[in-house]
């Protein structure tokens, strides 16, 4: 029943996070330090022990290093020149934008983790639309493109790596090979369809 009560207040925290200001990893640590709270109160501390062995470091390593690599190229001025490029080989039109918004979204999406790439994107996304006069369509495109794209690889997402982190821990390993050849040329599909979505709803 605690449990119960700890994850429905993470569904909370997180569905009113814009209005209490609270950052999901925010969110994240306080929901975990709960969880180890309740745990120990129900089943001891040796319970606890076992949960913080079990903790996958290696994806949270990569993670950190992930998230630090994102933030230095939104401190040292890369996205804005990734904005002005891309408003600059678009010629400020916005089907041409669009494309460029979903399918480099995509290919960066299957090498970069999706979530701090499209929190990142976010700003430049803001420049275009302030420069071009579009915005929503380029939310749609960041959105679709981010998603999707993900799907790509074995590191595209926080699924992918999880998945495939508790799948060779139980003995049944996924190589980029195998991954790939299921899902790449899927993801490629998806992008093309939801181009001609995006073109047949707002362009």
């Amino acid at each position: 029943l605690a449990s119960a009560g700890v994850f429905l207040l993470a569904v909370i925290l997180l569905v009113t996070h814009a209005m209490t200001e609270l950052s999901v990893a925010c969110i994240g640590v306080l929901v975990a330090a709960l969880t180890l709270l309740v745990a120990c109160l129900t089943n001891g501390k040796q319970t606890v022990a076992e949960i913080i062995k079990a903790v996958d470091y290696k994806t949270l390593l990569f993670f950190v290093g992930l998230f630090v690599s994102v933030s230095g190229l939104e401190e040292t001025g890369v996205l804005d020149i990734i904005a002005q490029f891309i408003t600059a080989v678009s010629g400020g039109k916005p089907a041409v934008i669009v494309v460029i918004i979903l399918w480099v979204s995509a290919l960066t999406s299957a090498f970069v983790d999706n979530i701090p790439f499209a929190a990142t994107m976010i700003p430049v996304i803001r420049s275009i639309a302030a420069a071009s006069g579009i915005d929503l369509v380029l939310s749609w495109a960041l959105s679709l493109g981010t998603d999707f794209g993900g799907n790509a690889t074995p590191i595209g997402a926080s699924a992918n790596v999880v998945g495939t982190s508790v799948a060779a821990k139980g003995g049944y390993p996924i190589g980029w090979g195998r991954y790939c050849r299921y899902c790449a040329g899927a993801t490629v599909l998806v992008i093309a369809v939801s181009t001609g979505y995006l073109f047949l709803r707002y362009l």
